[in-house]
């Protein structure tokens, strides 16, 4: 093991204290591992050196190198320089001091990508299964990729028509709707996760993976169908610590693959992600009339300010204004 991390990058200690110190720090699993890369082409950007050989100007390289020769959008520079200030703060009590004289990256004004209804609905058409399910849970109710990966039987509440989105983006909680129309089909898609999870278990399986220490605090609670993913993978995998097989949901690369593929079968002429579907679930719902407000908490926006952004891609082309050449002559 120790081998394999020192070829990767990180010194095996280094690793350990800056995982540790991410749990403390109570970040998600993608924030760590995202620092984590960060660290790692930190120290092979300076030849593998230890960081506590570097500093305050091994760092204004790095980000200086990040801007200028790989061109990086502006917040991917923050997000590199938020991981070394946590390597140096936390895990190596060494505080950068005096960054003065970075580069900055540039900052683009860019809009959200958002499909028509007919081009959202053309791509939802060109999807099956479960994959298909899940992307019209994105439009549907504007969840985000990993939100719908790691959505829970106990947070689908379709009696009320209600999604508990769990530590969405900020570690914030928030409620979003169901679409009637995915009633029946989240009801069984809920039957059959239930049912894998029955059958697991009977093989000596059937562990789920749960938030924080809530597995210590609540024993029996990883095998209790409430906590089963709606969208579980097809296969378990073993944990090393207990020798567990447990259960995980499914990787988000099978979703994004699938709509990457429909969206070229069913020809729509521009880049679709999943993140899409978010787009255009905020902007239909503005176009329909709904406030800005509401949309804001369906969102989860801390702000105001980033909902407002769907306010400039409304589908009324040229912000609302008329051309004059569809002007009357005569």
């Amino acid at each position: 093991m120790a081998t394999r991390v020192q070829r990767y990058g990180m010194p095996p200690t280094l690793l350990h204290v800056f995982r540790d110190r991410a749990a403390v720090r109570r970040y998600s699993p993608r924030t760590t591992q995202a620092y984590e890369r960060w660290v790692i082409a930190f120290i092979r950007f300076h030849g593998r050196r230890h960081p506590r050989e570097l500093g305050a100007p091994a760092v204004r390289d790095f980000l200086t190198y990040l801007a200028q020769e790989r061109r990086i959008a502006a917040s991917t520079q923050n997000q590199a320089l938020a991981a070394l200030q946590f390597l140096y703060r936390d895990v190596l009590g060494e505080p950068l001091t005096a960054l003065e004289g970075v580069a900055p990256a540039k900052r683009p004004r860019t809009l959200p990508n958002v499909l028509s209804r007919a081009d959202a609905q053309r791509v939802l058409a060109a999807m099956s299964g479960m994959p298909q399910l899940m992307a019209m849970l994105l439009y549907g109710s504007g969840l985000r990729l990993m939100e719908c990966c790691r959505l829970r039987i106990k947070d689908l509440n379709l009696e009320r028509g209600e999604i508990l989105v769990r530590r969405g983006k900020g570690a914030r909680d928030r409620v979003t709707m169901v679409p009637g129309l995915l009633h029946d089909r989240l009801s069984a898609q809920m039957l059959a996760a239930r049912t894998l999870l029955a059958r697991r278990i009977a093989r000596g399986g059937g562990h789920i993976e749960l938030p924080d220490a809530f597995d210590r605090k609540s024993g029996g609670a990883s095998q209790r169908w409430p906590w089963m993913w709606v969208f579980p993978a097809s296969r378990e995998y073993q944990q090393i610590a207990t020798a567990q097989r447990r259960s995980t949901h499914v990787h988000p690369t099978v979703l994004q693959r699938a709509v990457s593929e429909a969206a070229r079968v069913a020809g729509v002429g521009q880049r679709v992600s999943c993140h899409t579907f978010r787009h255009s679930f905020a902007t239909h719902l503005l176009e329909s009339g709904y406030d800005i407000r509401t949309v804001q908490e369906l969102l989860g926006h801390q702000d105001v300010s980033t909902t407002m952004l769907y306010t400039h891609v409304l589908n009324k082309g040229g912000l609302g204004v008329r051309s004059p050449l569809d002007f009357p002559t005569g």
